[in-house]
């Protein structure tokens, strides 16, 4: 089975990426769902979208856990019955998990498309981008500043926050693999480390 990558964010917490490969049928295979999940899967219409939903359901799988200890709350965030953090992501051919038992964590993978340039002002001033000349380099930066927001966005977990306003990206360069992140929400301000890696034209950032 295809995990991509197994990232150690601490001593206790970790991300695990899966890549995509298998058919439906044989991604089902092994895989116990709870009659809830049976039923989303079921209303899923797009095949990428059922396969990396059980994809994830393998990875928890490799981390000790089935789909019954997967609970949704009344915003969509997901949670393990244990206790511990847990946050998931899925786009095209990769999926991943980031778990960790001490704080809220969240994950984000993107793949990196020309498009994010143009829908930009939506999500960060756009100005602090300028004077990066390269278009690919361009397109990288505002995917990881995409996908970090994003990160921190389901750390919230609430459906309240606007990327523009209430979520902030320090600024980074590449070679360093990391920056830091800010909730600003009704006078209140939250920090977090914030880590990401490119693979095979995607973009995945952890936040916690």
């Amino acid at each position: 089975m295809p995990i991509h990558k197994t990232l150690t964010v601490n001593d206790t917490s970790k991300v695990l990426i899966w890549k995509i490969e298998e058919s439906f049928e044989d991604l089902a295979e092994e895989i116990e769902l709870t009659q809830n999940s049976a039923n989303r899967l079921n209303n899923m219409k797009s095949d990428l979208h059922r396969r990396g939903f059980l994809s994830v359901r393998h990875l928890l799988k490799e981390v000790g856990y089935t789909d019954a200890d997967l609970v949704y709350d009344e915003f969509g965030k997901p949670h393990l019955k244990d206790g511990n953090f847990i946050s998931i992501t899925h786009s095209f051919t990769f999926s991943g998990i980031i778990i960790s038992p001490e704080k809220p964590v969240g994950i984000d993978i993107e793949k990196q498309r020309d498009k994010i340039v143009k829908i930009a002002h939506k999500f960060t001033p756009i100005e602090e981008y300028k004077s990066i000349a390269n278009h690919d380099a361009l397109v990288s930066k505002l995917t990881i500043v995409w996908g970090a927001k994003e990160s921190l966005y389901k750390i919230y977990g609430k459906k309240k926050l606007l990327f523009l306003e209430n979520i902030y990206i320090e600024d980074f360069s590449f070679e360093t693999n990391k920056t830091t992140g800010k909730i600003l929400y009704e006078g209140q301000t939250s920090e977090y480390d914030i880590h990401f890696l490119e693979t095979e034209g995607f973009t995945c950032v952890y936040a916690s």
